[in-house]
């Protein structure tokens, strides 16, 4: 074992001194490479972060998610259990009719938003995501619009005002609730409020007729029915991919959606078009990259016969020779891509600080993970090696005899 790993070293010091010998000859194999992997890294980062840019801002806005009942129904609770049940769902929650999903905020005579959007909220809702829930009938979530309109923040009161009509006069319910939290404006751009189930069904009562604990109202019909189907429901997807298979399958339920297709497509086109055009600029690449490797490396063979029939006389068997040749191929394709990796850096910051600016509103559209350069880095290893052991083959099959007679 010592013996072999001895034989091992021997071969990489003489690969290294080798390769320093021929410092020009291994200073243009190193810029062929570098040629070719540090353009391909920044077309990848390009088309990686534009695309990464625009996914982030669909999903930004959880609303690109949604696939939204269109017109009333009457939802079971087997059919909101059947529906939390399918693998692309990531949350659903039942909803009142439309007409009943409107209130009057107020925090004083001067700040108010009339007519609100009024929203059931729940755990794992993409828009109330990391936030405080509403626990309580006297809770209340406002969107960042609401919350500007009426000058309120986190742990303010307001009062929620609805208007009925009942035996010919209207009647105003008002119920005062804690706001607990405000919904960024990138996730909920509308004026609204997000409240617990609960209350959005003692709204549907109190519109119905029916006495309310919560609005403070004594007129009306006393015991309301059990809520056991819901006209509507909020419904999203677990992911962009997700949003139309899951949309399908509720119109095979005869329920009609709507979704943000078009915004959804647009973006899988561009990364259509995107993947072909680096595939095409990527495979062109990659076929000049081994053609230079193997006209490279050949050559290098060639030109090495009588050294390589030296090592033969000197007791190097063919698997001590193509190791001796791959080691060489290794060292310079690591150099060359530590190189590619600083002028990719480089690059990239030029892309950043240039198109970023001028172009999109994010700072940054040229990026790649980690994983990626170790990708590319492995990928680089092995096409030069391959290369090499193709080439090799002929190197280790060189007779010590025939190459000395032709010197």
């Amino acid at each position: 074992m010592t013996k072999a790993i001895s034989k091992w070293l021997l071969v990489t010091r003489l690969s290294l001194a080798d390769l320093w010998y021929d410092k020009k000859v291994s200073f243009c194999i190193i810029a062929s490479v570098i040629s070719v992997i540090t353009p391909l890294l920044l077309l990848f980062s390009l088309k990686y972060g534009v695309v990464s840019q625009l996914r982030e801002q669909l999903l930004s806005d959880p609303q690109n998610l949604e696939v939204k009942i269109v017109g009333n129904l009457q939802l079971k609770d087997e059919m909101f259990e059947w529906i939390k049940q399918q693998p692309e769902t990531a949350f659903v929650i039942p909803l009142t009719r439309s007409l009943n999903t409107q209130a009057d905020l107020m925090k004083d005579a001067s700040h108010f938003v009339n007519n609100a959007e009024v929203i059931p909220t729940a755990k794992d809702d993409p828009i109330t995501k990391n936030l405080p829930l509403p626990n309580n009938k006297k809770q209340i979530l406002l969107s960042s619009l609401s919350a500007e309109k009426m000058q309120v923040t986190m742990g303010s009161h307001v009062k929620m005002v609805i208007t009925r009509q009942l035996d010919g006069k209207l009647e105003k319910g008002m119920a005062e609730l804690e706001v607990v939290g405000i919904i960024p404006e990138n996730r909920y751009s509308r004026a609204g409020a997000f409240v617990s189930l609960d209350l959005l069904i003692d709204m549907e009562n109190y519109y119905d007729g029916y006495q309310s604990d919560v609005f403070l109202t004594s007129t009306g019909q006393l015991n309301p029915p059990n809520h056991t189907s819901f006209a509507r429901a909020r419904i999203y997807a677990d992911s962009l991919d997700n949003v139309a298979p899951l949309a399908y399958k509720l119109r095979e339920k005869h329920i009609e959606t709507r979704t943000q297709a078009n915004a959804i497509e647009n973006l899988q086109a561009i990364n259509r078009v995107l993947n072909f055009i680096f595939s095409v600029i990527a495979i062109t690449a990659v076929l000049g990259c081994v053609l230079s490797f193997t006209g490279s490396f050949l050559s290098n063979i060639e030109r090495k016969r009588k050294d390589i029939a030296f090592m033969r006389l000197l007791g190097f068997r063919s698997k001590g020779i193509m190791f001796y040749l791959v080691n060489q191929a290794m060292i310079l394709s690591c150099f060359a891509f530590i190189i590619s990796c600083g002028l990719f850096a480089v690059g990239n910051c030029a892309f950043n600080s240039v198109l970023g600016k001028n172009l999109l509103s994010q700072s940054v559209v040229s990026q790649l993970q980690f994983y990626h350069l170790i990708i590319a880095f492995l990928l680089t290893l092995l096409i030069s090696a391959g290369i090499v052991v193709i080439g090799g083959r002929h190197a280790i099959q060189i007779q010590p005899a025939e190459s000395l007679r032709e010197a």
